[in-house]
């Protein structure tokens, strides 16, 4: 399994406005510049985030995006599924799409560990996980900085 650019970039977009001061909307051209994404590429991967109810939209003077809640209540295959869709390693595993085999398929219980291990792994780190990630590697880097 591969996790798209759209993917990536959807997790930066989010940890972007997770570190912005609550409450203030930011506008995609900034988390574009300090992401290094093009805005016309965060327009795409805004959109089904919105849809999902995981972003609001501020319009105006000063508008912008925010979150429509606390970084610890989002995780990052929350995050990520609305961009990859079903993050099973094979369509047999969520269900989508079984051959007349399932029943004697070995290989296919591979594949349910394969995504019981990758849905343990982003259905339990947090976007306030990763803020705080994104904390300890800034104090870290300006400590090697001084040095």
């Amino acid at each position: 399994m591969k996790i798209s650019t759209k993917g990536r970039y959807a997790l930066r977009l989010m940890l972007d406005l997770a570190l912005a001061s609550p409450g203030e909307p930011v506008p995609l051209r900034d988390v574009a510049q300090r992401q290094e994404i093009s805005d016309k590429y965060l327009e795409q991967i805004v959109t089904p985030l919105s849809r999902a109810g995981l972003v609001r939209s501020v319009r105006g003077a000063g508008g912008g995006y925010l979150l429509t809640r606390a970084p610890s209540a989002y995780t990052v295959g929350e995050i990520l599924r609305p961009l990859e869709g079903s993050l099973a390693p094979v369509s047999c595993v969520d269900g989508s799409e079984c051959c007349g085999r399932a029943a004697q398929c070995v290989t296919l219980e591979v594949w349910q560990e394969i995504q019981k291990a990758v849905s343990g792994v982003v259905d339990h780190i947090t976007l306030a996980d990763l803020v705080e990630r994104h904390r300890q590697k800034s104090l870290l880097l300006m400590d090697q900085a001084r040095s």
